[in-house]
């Protein structure tokens, strides 16, 4: 549908900017709630029309009097179909609103918002995703391409209804996997957000000497070690992984990893990590590998960022896995 720019960089285009905020989750998973709620704050409210365009009615309506009190209106789309190009012009030009809501119908696909040619100045500024998670794993279990196609485009991700309880951690990686960059918020029955859904815990022993981590932690040890850089600085670990070669990468390094699922098996995302390696001449291409490495983070051209580098202590070849998928749900 519409791509998406800062505000910064709206304001540069010239013409009539009209941010575009887009909610999704399926259904009585506290959409309607969180836009009430956001909808209402000082710093949503603009001088202009506010366009509600609704994509499913809820159990939770909004009142006549909610949307006068806050410049709101509003348009139901009870089919998808209605959702085109020409309806989304029709709107600009009946309501030219300063700024437009669009609460999206989870079981629609993305392809359908995503297939329209927005008005002119129209541009998403932000997109939401609420999640239930009491009923998240029943979703995942039943719907899960619909579900990912939300979370991979989302800017933030609210579980809400969630518990320590729950194993929050798998439903964060699960996310993460396909959407490094999105903000994930744990908010439990009050609507208070949990710090800390891990609790300092890892299935692997961080003060080891060296910390082994076993095949079937991989997943949950490259999320961390990606995002806790604290943790793994100057540590030293084992690993299985697959070891891929390319000229590009230089004659002394390699990058090895394991390919994760994310939502069905044509849907997939090699996670891997740089390895300096002096060993690498007696390592082929798509070799399976047993390596003890030390972490550090530096800029590398590879990652063009600052990241994770395993510096080779010892490496050997090894059969591969018998699993060798990684899966986080």
């Amino acid at each position: 549908m519409m791509k998406k720019k800062g505000i910064n960089e709206m304001k540069m285009l010239g013409d009539r900017e009209v941010p575009v905020f887009l909610m999704t989750g399926f259904l009585e998973s506290g959409k309607t709630d969180f836009l009430k709620y956001t909808m209402e704050q000082d710093y949503f409210q603009v001088e202009g029309t506010t366009l509600l365009i609704l994509c499913e009615e809820g159990e939770l309506e909004y009142e006549e009097e909610y949307l006068e009190d806050n410049r709101i209106v509003m348009e139901v789309l009870e089919d998808q179909e209605e959702l085109t190009s020409e309806k989304l012009q029709e709107l600009e030009e009946k309501y030219r609103p300063e700024q437009v809501v669009i609460e999206y119908n989870g079981m629609w696909p993305m392809s359908q918002i995503h297939s329209c040619k927005s008005p002119k100045g129209w541009e998403v500024s932000q997109q939401v995703t609420m999640v239930d998670a009491s009923t998240f794993q029943l979703y995942m279990n039943n719907m899960k391409s619909l579900f990912m196609d939300m979370a991979r485009d989302s800017d933030l991700i609210i579980f809400n209804r969630a518990s320590m309880e729950m194993p929050l951690d798998n439903y964060r990686r699960s996310i993460a996997i396909v959407n490094p960059q999105a903000t994930i918020v744990f908010e439990d029955m009050d609507g208070e957000q949990i710090e800390d859904i891990y609790d300092g815990k890892m299935p692997f022993d961080l003060e080891a000497p060296i910390i082994d981590v076993e095949p079937i932690d991989y997943g949950i040890w490259y999320m961390d070690m990606t995002e806790n850089q604290q943790r793994y600085e100057g540590k030293t670990v084992r690993f299985q992984a697959k070891a891929k070669k390319s000229p590009r990468l230089g004659t002394k390094v390699i990058v090895a990893g394991r390919t994760a699922m994310t939502c069905c098996d044509d849907d997939t995302v090699f996670m891997g990590f740089v390895v300096m390696c002096p060993s690498r001449d007696k390592v082929n291409n798509g070799d399976w590998v047993d390596i003890t490495a030390e972490v550090k983070f530096e800029y590398t051209p590879h990652y063009r960022k600052v990241g994770p580098v395993l510096y080779e202590k010892e490496l050997k070849v090894i059969e591969p896995l018998e699993n060798e998928m990684v899966y986080f749900m």
